[in-house]
């Protein structure tokens, strides 16, 4: 090689100038650098251009084949007009340009440029011209380059002078003429490249500049790559012009020899013909696993290529997300028509052939034929007498102008031997018709897209059964509990799988209180589910025992470490009592909760004792009371509503807080407003992990609805609790069944208490929230138990008429002794004691 002479040009340029309509095909080399300066991809042209085989090229550094350099400025701009090279300017201000030398250090570049040198003729050993056109590709950087190189002697016939000759340039795509054409073929200029990789590169070297040829600055020729005639081509016309001789010849011998031959070649264009549309096609089918889009992407695929109209339809099973469907298909069997892609005229078969119709296929049909025996079925011409056949499964719809004389394939969509449908394929008149070779063609693409669709199914089915599943184990919470009004959000994850470990629930406790729990298992996937249902039920169990939170977490810890060495979890447990207005919280492990307070709007996060997760063992669990007052909230959450990536989970526990402090019309707008601010922060659609929300409102219950009363172990103040309670209940205005039955309810409870009570005082509380609740406590430590009474026994009967006319009714144990309690709805009418 000789030392280079370099010109570099830009996209920008002071004056627009006219461009040529001819396109100008010239053989182009075709060279991708990476970022160490080496080559990765070496065309054929390249080789043709430079002399160098591929395996000799690949891997070797750039600056040793390509003696490319500019005059760039330090911000890596290029510098200059268009033919002003490196040397042009004399001497470089260093600190305002420097020479760039392609395949080196020396300087990134973050516009494509372009320019020529000079090099040796790998074959006559004369001095060549080359143009070259260079891309930075994925953004600024050397990390790759594409570089186009050409011959300068084949972009311009003749002997160029001085004053006309040809220069690399670049123009904007849409000022071309035939700038969609243009745009279409320029994935043809990587030939050797995958068909995503071209299209990924050609997408780039439209935003950056078209590359063209500049004639004497007056004209642009957009550039296209020229291959040369394929040889396949050239033999094809060989041939014919070898039977065309021999027949002027009269040579039959010599002219059927080159027929045969030629036909033998036309055969084998046919089947490359279909070899590249089964590869087309595969290549546009299954790019999702979104059951419906693969339909519509099959359907699409063969129309107006292979056929003119094609119907889709797929069993019953397939399209409900269900199972494997199960035993060969029969006449009762039902097919959904999914999907019809035609190129007639707009409608004609919108009407007529429906999609979303759903039929059975008589036996005598060419389409029970295909379902049962899982082969193609070709019908050359459809005859009028089965045009009427399948037109008689059409009720008050006459479709035989539709299919009559047409051909017709109908080929089956299978998966592990088992038909999930079947296509419909057909022809206009006046195409030609469907052949062996189609038929064989119609069953590879059948095959092909059988396989993708039973992984769209077996998707959707899976995707449903976790859905399923996750709903399952979420529990229905009910908006207005005793004291507080509670709201909920949970959202899947995206990337990790549907089903997760994090979950919520609020569980009603004596004495008007609610358990408020949100919990996240460590992991994902049904093992994580599984874990999570268990430990949510093991909450609900020792809730209704009144546990303390802290004990609460505790006998939690050594469940999971009874079940298994993986057992994992963080939950945050809370106890609200309206009464006292006030929060009993434990914490294992889990991010603190947010509480809002309603007098002056501040939210903060609550510091609570952290803890250990679930599942470590040998931790002390600690219960906090949190005095909290009239319309307070409190906000619950996991992680994955917070986790902001790249970033400390401080910035999401902030942006928590802002958020929740926000005013908000309902309790489901507040949620909304938490999920859409830290949305923004944490990437939902790229979301790893799934998130459980759980807003409380704390209304409390005002001191005008509670009641309560001491009594003496004495039978006296069995009556003196009645009127006490007649006298209260008439003041609230309750319903008459309801005092009524409250009264009879108190006195047997009071009773029991009084007689079994072991010393001090029983005391009665009732109170009036969503339900009318009557709790009787005293020192005794046995709690009562329901029998089985008959209805003449002396004892016993008390709690069979608490059980048939409360709502609910329990019994818990106290640090004094015990507490019985009932409640009774005051929405509808109380039943009237019944006795036997």
């Amino acid at each position: 090689m000789v030392a280079p002479d370099p010109e570099h040009h830009h996209p920008q340029h002071e004056e627009p100038r006219t461009t040529a309509a001819v396109t100008g095909r010239i053989p182009l080399a075709v060279v991708v650098v990476d970022g160490a300066g080496e080559i990765s991809h070496w065309s054929a042209g390249a080789r043709r251009l430079f002399g160098i085989e591929r395996d000799e090229a690949v891997g070797r550094r750039a600056a040793e084949v390509m003696p490319i350099s500019a005059v760039m400025s330090v911000d890596g701009d290029p510098e200059g007009e268009a033919g002003q090279g490196a040397n042009d300017t004399g001497p470089l201000d260093p600190e305002e340009h420097v020479e760039f030398i392609f395949g080196t250090d020396t300087v990134e570049f973050s516009q494509p440029l372009a320019g020529r040198f000079w090099t040796q003729d790998p074959v006559f050993a004369e001095t060549r011209d080359v143009l070259w056109w260079a891309y930075p590709l994925n953004g600024p950087g050397a990390a790759r380059v594409l570089v186009l190189a050409a011959d300068g002697a084949t972009a311009q016939p003749g002997e160029p002078t001085a004053e006309d000759r040809v220069s690399p340039d670049f123009a904007p795509h849409g000022r071309l003429e035939e700038a969609d054409e243009l745009a279409g073929r320029l994935p043809e200029i990587m030939p050797s490249m995958s068909p995503q990789e071209a299209g990924h590169i050609a997408h780039q070297v439209l935003e950056q500049g078209y590359p063209v040829l500049e004639f004497s600055r007056h004209a642009r020729v957009p550039v296209t790559a020229d291959w040369g005639v394929p040889r396949r081509v050239v033999r094809r016309e060989g041939l014919e012009r070898a039977v065309r001789e021999a027949r002027a010849a009269h040579d039959e011998r010599r002219a059927a020899a080159a027929e045969a031959e030629l036909a033998s070649d036309l055969e084998y264009a046919a089947v490359r013909e279909r070899l590249e549309f089964l590869n087309e096609v595969s290549g546009r089918i299954g790019s999702s696993l979104d059951l419906a889009r693969t339909i519509q992407e099959v359907s699409q695929a063969v129309v107006p290529r292979f056929t003119d109209v094609a119907g889709t339809y797929l069993r019953e099973q397939v399209v409900a997300g269900e199972g494997f469907p199960e035993g060969p298909p029969d006449t009762s069997t039902m097919w959904h028509r999914v999907a019809v892609e035609h190129n007639d005229e707009p409608g004609r078969w919108d009407d007529v052939v429906p999609v979303g119709e759903s039929m059975p296929f008589p036996a005598n049909t060419p389409f029970f034929q295909c379902m049962i025996t899982g082969e193609p079925v070709l019908v050359p011409r459809i005859t009028e007498q089965m045009g009427d056949m399948i037109a008689s499964q059409f009720e008050k719809r006459d479709i035989r102008p539709l299919i009559n004389h047409r051909s017709m394939l109908v080929v089956p969509l299978k998966a592990r031997q088992v038909v999930l449908g079947f296509l419909i394929l057909l022809r206009h008149r006046e195409r030609a018709e469907f052949n062996d070779m189609d038929r064989v063609t119609g069953a590879e693409l059948a095959a092909r897209a059988g396989l993708v669709l039973d992984n769209a199914r077996m998707y959707t089915y899976q995707e449903n059964v976790a859905d399923t599943l996750q709903d399952s184990m979420l529990p229905r919470i009910e908006p207005r509990m005793a004291g507080c009004d509670t709201a909920t959000r949970y959202l899947p994850g995206t990337r990790l799988g549907r089903v997760g470990g994090d979950w919520f629930d609020t569980i009603r406790l004596p004495g008007c209180r609610t358990a408020l729990v949100v919990g996240d298992v460590m992991g994902h996937g049904l093992n994580s589910a599984a874990m999570m249902g268990q430990l949510r039920t093991a909450v609900q169990t020792m809730a209704a025992l009144d546990t303390d939170p802290a004990q609460l977490l505790r006998s939690l810890d050594d469940l999971a470490q009874r079940l298994g060495d993986h057992y994992l979890a963080t939950c945050l447990y809370a106890v609200y009592d309206p009464v006292r207005s006030e929060l009993r919280i434990a914490n294992a492990g889990h991010i603190p909760p947010v509480l809002v307070r309603a007098a002056d709007g501040s939210s903060e996060l609550l510091d609570l004792p952290t803890g250990a997760p679930i599942g470590v063992g040998q931790i002390a669990f600690t219960t906090v009371t949190v005095s909290v007052g009239p319309g307070d909230r409190l906000v619950m959450c996991t992680d994955g509503l917070v986790e902001v990536r790249g970033q400390d989970i401080g910035a999401g526990l902030a942006a928590l807080c802002e958020s929740a402090a926000h005013p908000a019309a309902s309790m489901d707008a507040a949620c909304d407003t938490i999920i859409r601010a830290l949305a923004a922060a944490t990437a939902p659609d790229d979301r790893k992990d799934d998130v459980a929300l759980l807003m409380a409102r704390l209304n409390g219950i005002a001191e005008d609805d509670v009641a309560t009363w001491r009594l003496g172990l004495n039978r006296a103040e069995v009556p003196r609790a009645r009127a006490a309670v007649q006298e209260r209940m008439a003041a609230w205005r309750l319903p008459e069944p309801v005092r009524a039955t409250a009264e009879l309810l108190v006195s047997e409870l009071v009773t029991n208490a009084v007689r079994h009570g072991e010393s001090g005082p029983v005391e009665l509380r009732l109170v009036r929230a969503d339900a009318l609740l009557c709790e009787v406590s005293d020192e005794g430590h046995e709690l009562p138990v329901l029998l089985d009474c008959d209805p003449l026994d002396d004892a016993g009967r008390g709690l069979n008429v608490v059980s048939r006319l409360a709502r609910a009714w329990g019994t818990t144990r106290t640090v004094r002794g015990k507490t019985v309690w009932f409640e009774l709805d005051l929405r509808t009418a109380a039943r009237r004691p019944r006795y036997r």
